[in-house]
């Protein structure tokens, strides 16, 4: 079958195609025809060696796919056979043909959803569903989404005020990607591409203060929000870093506001995520949750999709066609 290599760590260069062996499924795993396969961020961290794979190279890259199930391993429900479904895989081996993962990992997909739409907004989707289930919102608050035209955070500002946010204001990069924030559903849109963007953000707010912050960014500019945020009741939900770093606020920073800071990481919060699965598929085929993608693309083209996403290019996700 054809699958993207990952030859060793570096640039987009480093994904190759190549035929390699179809995998078979061992007990409680599953095999399925990929129709879909989602270009993912984190991804491109791991390619590139700043976050660490889970196995050595040469490998099959790829975290997700969806398409339908061929082959089932032993103690796998034999109803899944012929069934469409999206899968998560053990941190490799979705960019192919033909995709092995385990059977706890399946969401099935609605009918009515398209393979490239399960595969667009299922983690976005997901891990958005799973943020606003923490902040608990409760319909007065200013919320700040963080890169809202894309990703998880396109999935929160169509979403967060049905969940009880009162006023969205978003960061988005450039005119383009601000436009489409407000598209989604933001009130206010910031041009984080702008050093002085928490600058922007105070003006905005006019005298108000943040309740609650959907931070993806991080790096140092998380510490210049501290002070636009409400005290004692502020709460800021970390989940990404797309500055290349974490959040870089300490318990010294966050104490003389009262605020605090939830890290949306680690494996219970990945379960969390996990079981958002199926409810993100059933409101992008229901229609409050709209997928969003930029293109879709033949499988060979997994560099291409990787160099794009680095120069923050894509509005909506890259999906990969077998």
């Amino acid at each position: 079958m054809k699958a993207i290599v990952m030859t060793g760590v570096g640039g987009p260069e480093v994904l190759v195609a190549q035929d390699v062996a179809v995998p078979h499924p061992g007990p409680g795993e599953l095999v399925i025809r990929a129709e879909a396969v989602p270009v993912l961020f984190p991804e491109t961290k791991l390619r590139s060696g700043e976050f660490p794979m889970p196995v050595g190279t040469p490998v099959v890259f790829g975290f997700q796919a969806a398409g339908v199930v061929v082959e089932i391993g032993d103690g796998v429900d034999r109803a899944l056979l012929g069934r469409r479904v999206a899968v998560a895989t053990a941190g490799f081996g979705s960019y192919a043909e033909f995709v092995c993962a385990p059977a706890p990992s399946v969401t099935a997909i609605p009918d009515g959803l398209t393979s490239e739409d399960a595969a667009a907004v299922l983690m976005d989707g997901s891990v958005a569903l799973a943020l606003l289930a923490t902040a608990a919102l409760t319909g007065t608050e200013t919320v700040l989404i963080e890169a809202a035209a894309t990703g998880v955070g396109s999935a929160l500002t169509q979403l967060a005020k049905e969940f009880g946010a009162a006023r969205i204001i978003a960061t988005a990069g450039g005119p383009e990607k601000s436009t489409r924030a407000l598209t989604l559903g933001a009130d206010e849109v910031i041009d984080h591409n702008a050093p002085e963007w928490p600058t922007r953000l105070r003006e905005t707010l006019d005298g108000t203060t943040l309740d609650v912050v959907f931070d993806s960014i991080g790096g140092s500019t998380a510490r210049d929000l501290l002070a636009a945020m409400t005290p004692v009741r502020g709460r800021i939900l970390s989940y990404g870093w797309l500055s290349g770093a974490p959040a870089q606020i300490s318990t010294t920073d966050l104490l003389p506001y009262g605020l605090t800071l939830t890290a949306c990481a680690g494996p219970a919060w990945l379960a969390e995520v996990s079981r958002s699965g199926a409810a993100a598929l059933d409101r992008a085929t229901s229609g409050t949750l709209t997928p969003q993608i930029d293109s879709v693309l033949p499988l060979d083209a997994a560099a291409k999709a990787h160099q794009l996403i680095e120069q923050r290019s894509p509005i909506g996700k890259i999906v990969l066609r077998p």
